[in-house]
């Protein structure tokens, strides 16, 4: 079951929306990326030629690309999580408590690096002309709003996971098991 699932619709679809569409980001990335490199190899090594500043932006590409992945990894909860008390903590009440810190933890920090981001996009607006790549000239906000953007959704899908295990710790009825409690 979904995270989405779990959450009322006027929240729940924007956020199956947004996973469907970071899904979409990473293929294209990722097809991008394999066939630029793939590219590059037959042309510079097969025919002596150069794909005009390639690097330029296929790293923009590997950027939002890696980071819609993150935005999958937060949708899914399958951040690396290298927390040992998982393992020893037996007691249910205490497995929860470990699992509000950890996710409250979690959020604060993602907050945190959301206004970094945002503090990193005031400082390139303070310039009179934005910093930009030295080839096709393509600036480098473009992709820091990107970043902002994605840790924004990773904020949003832990946010809700938050929202959701507090539910259960309260033992409010989630949506998934409503359907089913009425059908007995």
């Amino acid at each position: 079951m979904k995270i989405t699932d779990q959450l009322p619709p006027l929240v729940g679809l924007p956020m199956k929306a947004i996973e469907f569409v970071m899904t979409q980001i990473v293929m294209v990335a990722g097809f991008l990326m394999a066939f630029t490199f793939g590219a590059v190899v037959v042309i510079r090594y097969g025919f002596g030629g150069d794909l005009f500043a390639y690097e330029e932006w296929l790293l923009g590409i590997s950027i939002v690309g890696f980071f819609a992945g993150a935005v999958l990894a937060s949708a899914r909860n399958l951040h690396i999580n290298a927390d040992i008390l998982g393992i020893v903590i037996q007691d249910s009440r205490l497995i929860w408590w470990r699992g509000l810190i950890v996710l409250t933890v979690e959020l604060g920090v993602i907050l945190f690096l959301m206004y970094a981001c945002y503090v990193s996009l005031l400082d390139d607006f303070s310039f009179p002309r934005l910093r930009a790549t030295p080839v096709l000239r393509i600036p480098f906000v473009t992709w820091r709003i990107g970043i902002t953007m994605a840790f924004g959704f990773m904020a949003m899908f832990t946010a809700a996971y938050l929202y959701v295990h507090i539910r259960q710790g309260l033992g409010l009825p989630m949506k998934s098991r409503i359907p089913q409690e009425a059908a007995k």
